[in-house]
């Protein structure tokens, strides 16, 4: 124990000298790691040592976490208890003793201190988290920690160590994982000890309704135990309308803003309390107090948010008519607390936050609590030689060998009609035109023409079934495609086609057409054309036929007489045919079409 003492009071890291000391004061058998016999002695060593540093620090009257501290001019040396402490954390992470034997030393000195010095215990604990919450030290010390921080909630007042309290909560939930079972409540106890006291008898010489006085405070009755409300359906309809009577006098005397100023909600954390005053005489105060009301308003929504949760059993579950008599009271208590200054909307806004954040719990709690945390998956690491050969499939792999057995079990399954149908074109642009539009606030991620698997089959049904609109893809892109009658109308007008624009297309279309016809006559024309055998025996048959069927045309018309329609016919045909070759010279076309052209024109001057 000596060589402790020594240690304590020398400055440095604690790596310098910690396990030199051990080795000391052992003398184990092995340099780095103590046997379970001497983990034991060590820390009978380090309990007995604890015990009486913390008696020599009460005898002097000082706390006990700054007990042997000394303050010089150049340097402030730590209390020999927290030092004492900082030795034995470093052995335990570096495993060099046993990991549990700081949670053991934590939990005696707390049970041997009082409330003033377990805040300054705690806070050392605070400071030691990330250490001692690393998996070597937790596993071994989580339910001593456990045990020692419920301990120390016992010994606490609910009332008057609110902040103490909630600092030890925090520390369990940053301490222990989200998905520990020790801190959930699995049955739905409770806590029906406790119990709000108020008077039973009317005071004397001072008036005051003393029913409605006695109808309030019952209610606190219900909201420590809202599980007896569903067992007895008289417990239910006596509540309502003690409830009904409370809602009715809120709404009867409504708050002002400048009752709602004049409290000053916003600094009453620091003179929170837990429980509210029951003496008849402060009724009339407290009904004009808006933090009192949101207090009782606030119970109700908690009360009608667990009759409402569903149950394990469908026993549990609500009746019709409590589920209405529940919603029409939580839309009444709502606008009370819509109406409470200050900020009443706010407050309310943060409530059905947080209820409704509840209710996950509530369900993750009944769905037997699974882990939150996964396990990151190892990848095995396999030689070449002890690879498994891959099976082989009839049809190459697993799904296609499936579907071919499924075939031969259900003959109908690939004649069935339903089983590949190609969607209408205004049913499958329909999601891209939703996106269009302005108003939806589509980001370009998430936008459809970003896919570039959608917009490739959509172009291929458009090329079956809208030819139209297939057209507009080179002129405005995948957003043309989409048929006009599934866009709003200002964004339709921007992808319309204008008249001259149409015009210009279907001339276009036209001398493609009379160009394409020009070629399928060259090649109907023989062989022996092309040898110059069909030149020589009849040279000028097609020219002088063409010239004939122009002068008799023309002698027609100049004799002032009506052609018969089939000289109408060839006298279209003629035009159509000059008005083709007009639009061609003008046109861009291939090399080999303007060839032709000129041949035929050639001939026709020859033959001319």
């Amino acid at each position: 124990m000596e060589e402790f003492r020594k240690a304590i009071l020398q400055t440095g890291p604690p790596e310098n000298f910690a396990l030199q000391t051990v080795q000391d004061v052992i003398k184990p058998q092995k340099l780095t790691k103590l046997a379970q016999d001497e983990n034991q002695l060590l820390e009978n060593i380090l309990r007995r040592l604890l015990q009486e540093l913390v008696s020599s620090a009460a005898q002097s009257a000082e706390p006990i976490m700054q007990y042997g501290m000394s303050i010089d001019d150049n340097e402030t040396s730590q209390g020999h208890i927290p030092r004492l402490l900082d030795i034995v954390l470093y052995l335990c992470e570096k495993e060099h003793v046993e990991g549990g034997m700081i949670f053991q030393l934590l939990e005696d000195l707390t049970e041997m201190s009082t409330l003033r010095n377990c805040k300054d215990i705690f806070g050392y604990i605070e400071s030691k988290q990330d250490i001692l919450g690393k998996q070597e030290l937790f596993a071994r010390g989580k339910l001593v920690m456990l045990r020692t921080c419920n301990q120390l909630l016992r010994r606490l007042s609910k009332a008057s160590d609110v902040v103490f309290c909630g600092r030890i909560l925090m520390f369990l939930a940053h301490f222990f994982p989200l998905s520990e079972r020790s801190a959930v409540n699995i049955k739905g106890v409770f806590n029906t000890s406790n119990e709000t006291k108020y008077e039973k008898e009317p005071p004397d010489g001072f008036s005051i309704d003393f029913n409605f006085y006695k109808t309030f405070w019952s209610l606190q009755e219900y909201f420590c135990n809202p599980a007896s409300l569903t067992l007895a359906s008289t417990k239910w309809q006596k509540f309502t309308s003690s409830l009904t009577v409370v809602l009715n006098t809120f709404d009867a005397q409504p708050l002002s803003d400048e009752e709602g100023d004049a409290n000053m909600l916003e600094e009453e954390s620091a003179t929170f309390s837990i429980k509210y005053l029951t003496s008849s005489k402060l009724m009339g105060l407290e009904l004009k107090d808006p933090s009192f009301r949101r207090h009782v308003l606030v119970q109700c929504l908690i009360l009608f948010d667990y009759l409402k949760a569903p149950g394990k059993n469908e026993k549990d579950v609500p009746s019709e008519t409590l589920r209405e008599e529940i919603k029409s009271c939580e839309e009444r208590v709502k606008k009370l607390l819509e109406v409470t200054p200050p900020r009443g909307k706010e407050f309310l806004q943060k409530i059905e936050h947080i209820l409704e954040r509840e209710n996950n719990w509530v369900w993750w709690k009944r769905d037997g609590c699974p882990p939150f945390e996964k396990q990151p998956i190892e990848k095995k690491t396999t030689h070449d030689a002890t690879k498994k050969r891959r099976p082989r499939w009839r049809l190459g792999n697993k799904e296609l060998s499936q579907l071919w057995k499924w075939a031969d079990q259900n003959p109908n399954a690939l004649t069935d009609p339903q089983r590949v149908r190609t969607p209408a074109i205004s049913e499958y642009w329909k999601p891209l035109a939703e996106d269009m539009d302005e108003s939806a606030g589509i980001e370009a991620e998430y936008h459809h023409k970003s896919n570039r698997v959608y917009c490739w089959k959509g172009l291929r049904f458009s090329a079956r079934q809208d030819l139209e609109g297939f057209s507009r893809f080179t002129d405005h892109g995948i957003e043309g495609v989409v048929p006009l009658e599934l866009l709003p109308p200002d964004v339709r007008s921007k992808y319309q086609a204008k008249p001259n624009e149409r015009s210009k297309r279907a001339k276009k279309e036209e001398t493609k057409g009379a160009v394409r016809q020009a070629e399928e006559n060259q090649m109907a024309t023989p062989a022996s054309e092309n040898d110059g055998e069909g030149t020589r025996s009849d040279p000028d048959g097609p020219s002088v036929a063409m010239d004939a069927d122009t002068t008799v045309a023309a002698g027609s018309v100049s004799q002032g007489g009506t052609p018969t329609p089939e000289e109408n016919k060839q006298s279209s045909d003629t035009d159509i045919g000059q008005e083709a070759g007009q639009l061609e010279a003008d046109a861009e076309v291939e090399p080999g079409m303007i060839d032709g052209e000129t041949d035929a024109e050639v001939d026709l001057d020859t033959a001319g």
